[in-house]
């Protein structure tokens, strides 16, 4: 047998069913007849994989224990005894599908998609455009490729950027890209550009028009997509092989002429599939690309680079959305045409959220009409956005490793997304006490202390180790209005972290402006119905906050194809209370993540200063309101 027989046959004894495996193991003991080794004189690459393969499988294992393959068993038990470093190697493979399987555990969602020859290697790939900041949906994307080729399989990351439209691209959109990866723990262990391919696949162009697979045309847009929708052929698809050369080479250029045509590959002109339908493979962009300069002026289209640079490339698995499900066959179609290395695919379903826009071209829109403060605003759906709102890495990678590689398309509310943040946040996040600055009611606390003082108290009741604050006490309070509103001359309630207190008088009224109080710290408050925050006006400094809060950026859950995003754009969908806080908020830093007491969690987007208020954005905590 040659070397392509013995390769193939040791695929075939993998199999399970007696009868497959049969008369493959049968072969194998004729070849060994008068042989030591498979190949050669000495223990070749395809000894091992065949002892391998049938060590490892229990029903050629167990046949060969019959005794009827007495060529096979010399063989074997040769191999066994004089080479022990197999043994090692049974070994390794058993600690790494030990390791794939708890990762498969640990992620929480069913990585069993049967991914085709992961034996022999596995290289993903993640190629973003860099023309836009990454969202959760490319996160998704990401950290997928990620995990089957780090996590499960050991193997290797490519990061491309998929560069190949000045017109969008930017250098800044390219390093926040790098800058968001390396955020979420997520380490390529290489990083190519489509733009490096440019002379490669301006070459595979030009051999797709010489052996008839792709024409110029010069069709108006509008008119070409009527036809691809009808099935009409362009009156350029019959031109000849040396007229489309010419019309490349005018394009390549930039002429007047050049600039009026395309180039598309020659699939099909009425094919179901209609991605199949002559697709344009090249057009003309004038504009400085951002590191080739104007050194081209013609540029491939990610449906014709893609799959050309993941084979160049040594991609073995390309992992992408199932909105690329129908252009699959155009993907394999160009591979096969070209005789270039075959990629194995996988579909996933891509993250959809209700009142959520995951479309780069409307979030680009939102940004530059100055709707939100920019890419990394925290009501956008961007990894800066969610970062900046007080997602925490390590609940966003959970998030998204739990939802897995299926295929099943939903629409998911936010709630779950952040209720996985607060298990990480609420245990780290250090309670503080703030008060509303409009209508704050002030409190003169009749029998309070003659003089202001200061206590420590834990800043997380349940986990001491976060340590201690400053709690100032004194006969002068404030309370938020909205609490006070609920008082009633004469009822006792709570003061947290102070005691039990009677509600003596109340004055005003819409809005209240002060009230007295009288303690009573030996009260039950577990018989009182209010429990409320409060602050005292002496003994501390009170810093100044901007607390804002967020809604959803559209009105509408799902937008429906015949919808105008546009009229859904949600105009109120941020908000801005100027509250006064605890002393202790003065050392907080940015990106700290806190919780105000009955408010809930905030991260700090600035941290205050003598000039500048402390400012505060609220966490969603996934509750329903």
């Amino acid at each position: 047998m040659k070397t392509e027989e013995l390769s193939q046959l040791a695929t075939s004894l993998a199999a399970t069913d007696f009868k497959a495996i049969e008369p493959h193991l049968i072969s194998l003991d004729k070849h060994l007849l008068v042989r030591t080794y498979l190949e050669g004189y000495s223990i070749s690459e395809i000894d091992t994989k065949i002892w391998i393969t049938i060590r490892t499988n229990k029903v050629a294992n167990a046949f060969l224990k019959r005794g009827a393959l007495p060529n096979v068993a010399r063989w074997f038990n040769y191999v066994e005894q004089t080479h022990p470093e197999i043994q090692e190697e049974i070994k390794a493979q058993g600690e790494a599908e030990k390791a794939r399987k708890a990762a498969l555990s640990k992620a929480g969602a069913s990585y069993n998609i049967a991914l085709q020859e992961t034996e022999k290697g596995v290289v993903t790939r993640f190629p973003p455009e860099p023309s836009g900041y990454l969202h959760i949906g490319h996160a998704k994307a990401a950290l997928l490729n990620d995990y089957f080729a780090h996590e499960l399989y050991k193997g290797t990351l490519l990061l491309r950027f998929d560069d190949t439209n000045p017109s969008k691209e930017k250098q800044e959109f390219q390093d926040a890209i790098v800058e968001d990866l390396a955020l979420m723990g997520i380490k390529p262990d290489k990083t190519s550009y489509t733009s490096d391919h440019l002379e490669t696949l301006y070459q595979y162009c030009i051999r797709m028009i010489k052996e008839g697979h792709a024409y110029a045309d010069d069709t108006d847009q509008e008119t070409m997509r009527d036809q691809r929708m009808n099935g009409i052929a362009s009156k350029n698809r019959d031109n000849s092989v040396e007229q489309n050369l010419a019309i490349l080479e005018e394009m390549k250029i930039g002429t007047e002429k050049g600039l009026k045509n395309c180039i598309r590959a020659k699939l099909s002109v009425d094919n179901p599939n209609k991605a199949m339908r002559d697709p344009v493979i090249y057009r003309c962009n004038l504009l400085p690309h951002h590191r080739t300069g104007t050194t081209w002026k013609m540029y491939p289209t990610y449906d014709f680079a893609c799959p050309i640079v993941d084979s160049l490339e040594g991609v073995t698995h390309a992992l992408r959305t199932t909105e690329y499900t129908d252009r699959n066959p155009q993907y394999q179609w160009f591979l096969d045409t070209l005789k270039l290395r075959h990629v194995h695919m996988w579909d996933f379903a891509r993250m959809n959220f209700i009142r959520t826009e995951l479309s780069k071209r409307k979030l680009t829109k939102l940004v530059d009409a100055g709707t939100v403060w920019g890419w990394d605003d925290p009501r956008m759906p961007t990894i800066r956005g969610v970062r900046r709102r007080g997602m925490t890495i390590p609940a966003l990678r959970d998030f998204i490793l739990k939802q897995g590689p299926s295929r099943n398309i939903v629409v998911m509310d936010w709630t779950n997304f952040w209720a996985s943040n607060r298990k990480e946040i609420d245990p780290v996040a250090p309670r503080h006490t703030s008060i509303d600055v409009k209508d704050a009611v002030k409190a003169t606390v009749t029998n309070g202390p003659a003089e202001a003082y200061i206590e420590d108290k834990p800043k997380h009741g349940k986990v001491p180790t976060l340590g201690n604050k400053k709690v100032a006490y004194s006969k002068s309070l404030i309370f938020d209005q909205e609490d006070v509103k609920l008082f009633k001359e004469g009822e006792e309630v709570t003061l947290m972290n102070y005691g039990n207190a009677f509600v003596r008088k109340i004055n005003g009224s819409n809005p209240i402006t002060d009230i007295e109080l009288e303690l009573h710290l030996e009260g039950d408050f577990k018989k009182t119905e209010k429990k409320l925050t409060w602050l005292s006006t002496e003994g501390q400094e009170l810093i100044k906050a901007e607390v804002w809060d967020f809604d959803y950026l559209m009105t509408k859950d799902k937008l429906e194809e015949t919808d105008n995003w546009e009229d859904f754009v949600n105009p109120d969908s941020a908000w801005k209370v100027d509250a006064l806080c605890d002393e202790n908020v003065k050392d907080l830093k940015q990106d700290d993540i806190i919780q105000l007491d009955r408010k809930g969690y905030y991260r700090v987007d600035r941290a205050a200063t003598a000039e500048k208020p402390l400012v505060l954005f609220g966490i969603p905590t996934g509750k329903t309101k």
